[in-house]
């Protein structure tokens, strides 16, 4: 790799043998990808994946320690992932014991290191770090240093910043140093389109079950996707965005993608057009059938598969301020027509605390908390990392949660159907 001088006195440690190792690092991953050089990060701001106090994550905290004992601190201020604990968030007595005394028993520590290394606020905990009421949207063309694969696919896809699909710790590291390694999705090259998928639904696709259906497709390859915006139009508004957002992290989780672009729509299929298409590009075809069938082949893992579900969670990643808004209509229209007044089964909404704060100050809060439905900031997936909370039948309509854990996935009209008390077809 070549190394400016800069680059190169930080390595030999003319900065502080701390400095030179969290440089070490970024060559060596660098190196095992092939980048010939290091960029510098452009971004105003940095976002950490890891944001869990795990007690199993000694070597973490010692590497955070390690850092802020030489008197290091990130070249960035930054948000991170969401919390794993919030008390308003359904849990039994024992499920409460095993969060609190067995698993992120380091919470509190961990967010004293996080403040000290730079975290741009206390409520700075949200996979959706982008959105306004956050305050870290990066600008097209940024360079970052961010692992949280749904937050890296929107940033490269939606606001065209160029982000690879980086390890958590990786993130910091390239915060402090100010530098990240040029190879993949940073490059011209790297953002072609191994991939020309093709939408032929007869109705507009859910978001989470195309993005798992082209993610298991393509894996870690760049899709260009045709005929989506019939569906979701040609302006990146607020119904459009939240769309994408969806799409777009089951394509990161149900496969690796890291970027994808929209016909018509996003930055760069709208700068560029077809010139995106790699020479050689693959061809997928989805239509009503294909969607059905991707559905269909989700494995259910719940010990009794036709027992009735006790939790359901909706906000994996994080629901926008419009999202929420639209489920608290959509919950009371199904509602009125099943003739009851509150959901049937347990129901969280997750949520950036900024965006919380200002659903809080609006009169649909109320109306939602009148269906009894909770609105929470966890991150839902750190709740069923609980081996108790494991057992549970729980239900989603996020493809990422329906991956890495045992949660079952049902699309947002299977959802307001199953919650409110009607039946599903």
């Amino acid at each position: 790799m070549i190394l400016t001088n800069e680059q190169q006195a930080i390595l030999d440690g003319k900065k502080g043998e701390t400095l030179a190792k969290v440089m070490k690092t970024l060559v060596m991953y660098g190196e095992a990808f092939e980048a010939e050089k290091l960029v510098p990060i452009t971004s105003e701001y940095n976002h950490l994946v890891t944001s869990f106090g795990l007690k199993v994550m000694a070597p973490v905290y010692d590497l955070m320690q390690q850092i802020l004992d030489a008197d290091v601190c990130s070249g960035q201020k930054f948000s991170v992932d969401p919390r794993p604990i919030d008390k308003s968030v359904p849990a039994n007595f024992l499920q409460n014991l095993v969060f609190k005394k067995f698993m992120y028993t380091k919470q509190s520590f961990y967010e004293g290191q996080l403040e000290k290394l730079g975290l741009m606020d206390k409520n700075a905990f949200t996979c959706t770090c982008y959105m306004d009421e956050v305050g870290n949207k990066p600008k097209k063309g940024d360079i970052l240093s961010w692992a949280e694969s749904s937050a890296v696919v929107y940033a490269n896809s939606v606001l065209g910043a160029r982000c690879n699909r980086n390890s958590g710790i990786i993130d910091i590291m390239g915060s402090i140093v100010g530098y990240v390694p040029f190879f993949g999705l940073l490059t011209d090259e790297g953002r072609k389109a191994a991939w020309v998928v093709k939408v032929q639904t007869t109705k507009k696709p859910e978001a989470q079950l195309l993005g798992s259906a082209i993610g298991m497709k393509v894996m870690e390859d760049v899709p260009y996707v045709v005929g989506l915006d019939k569906w979701i139009g040609t302006e990146l508004n607020d119904d459009a965005c939240g769309y994408l957002k969806d799409f777009g992290a089951a394509t990161a989780s149900n496969g690796a993608v890291g970027l994808y672009h929209i016909a018509n729509l996003t930055p760069e299929a709208k700068e560029l057009g077809e010139s995106l298409i790699a020479e050689g590009a693959k061809e997928y075809i989805i239509d009503d059938a294909e969607l059905e069938r991707v559905q269909k082949n989700y494995p259910v893992i719940w010990k009794n598969p036709d027992v009735a579900p006790k939790l359901c969670f909706v906000g994996c990643p994080h629901l926008s301020l419009a999202q929420l808004k639209e489920w608290t209509v959509n919950l009371e229209k199904e509602l009125q027509k099943n003739g009851r007044k509150k959901v049937t089964i347990p129901t969280v909404f997750t949520a950036a605390p900024g965006v919380l704060e200002i659903f809080e100050k609006t009169e649909y809060a109320a109306r939602l908390k009148a269906t009894g439905v909770i609105t929470s900031y966890i991150c839902p997936l750190m709740y069923m990392n609980n081996p108790l909370c494991k057992k549970m039948p729980v239900i989603t309509s996020s493809n990422k949660l329906r991956t890495y854990t045992s949660a079952r996935y049902y699309t947002d009209a299977e959802i307001l159907k199953t919650v409110t008390g009607g039946k599903n077809a």
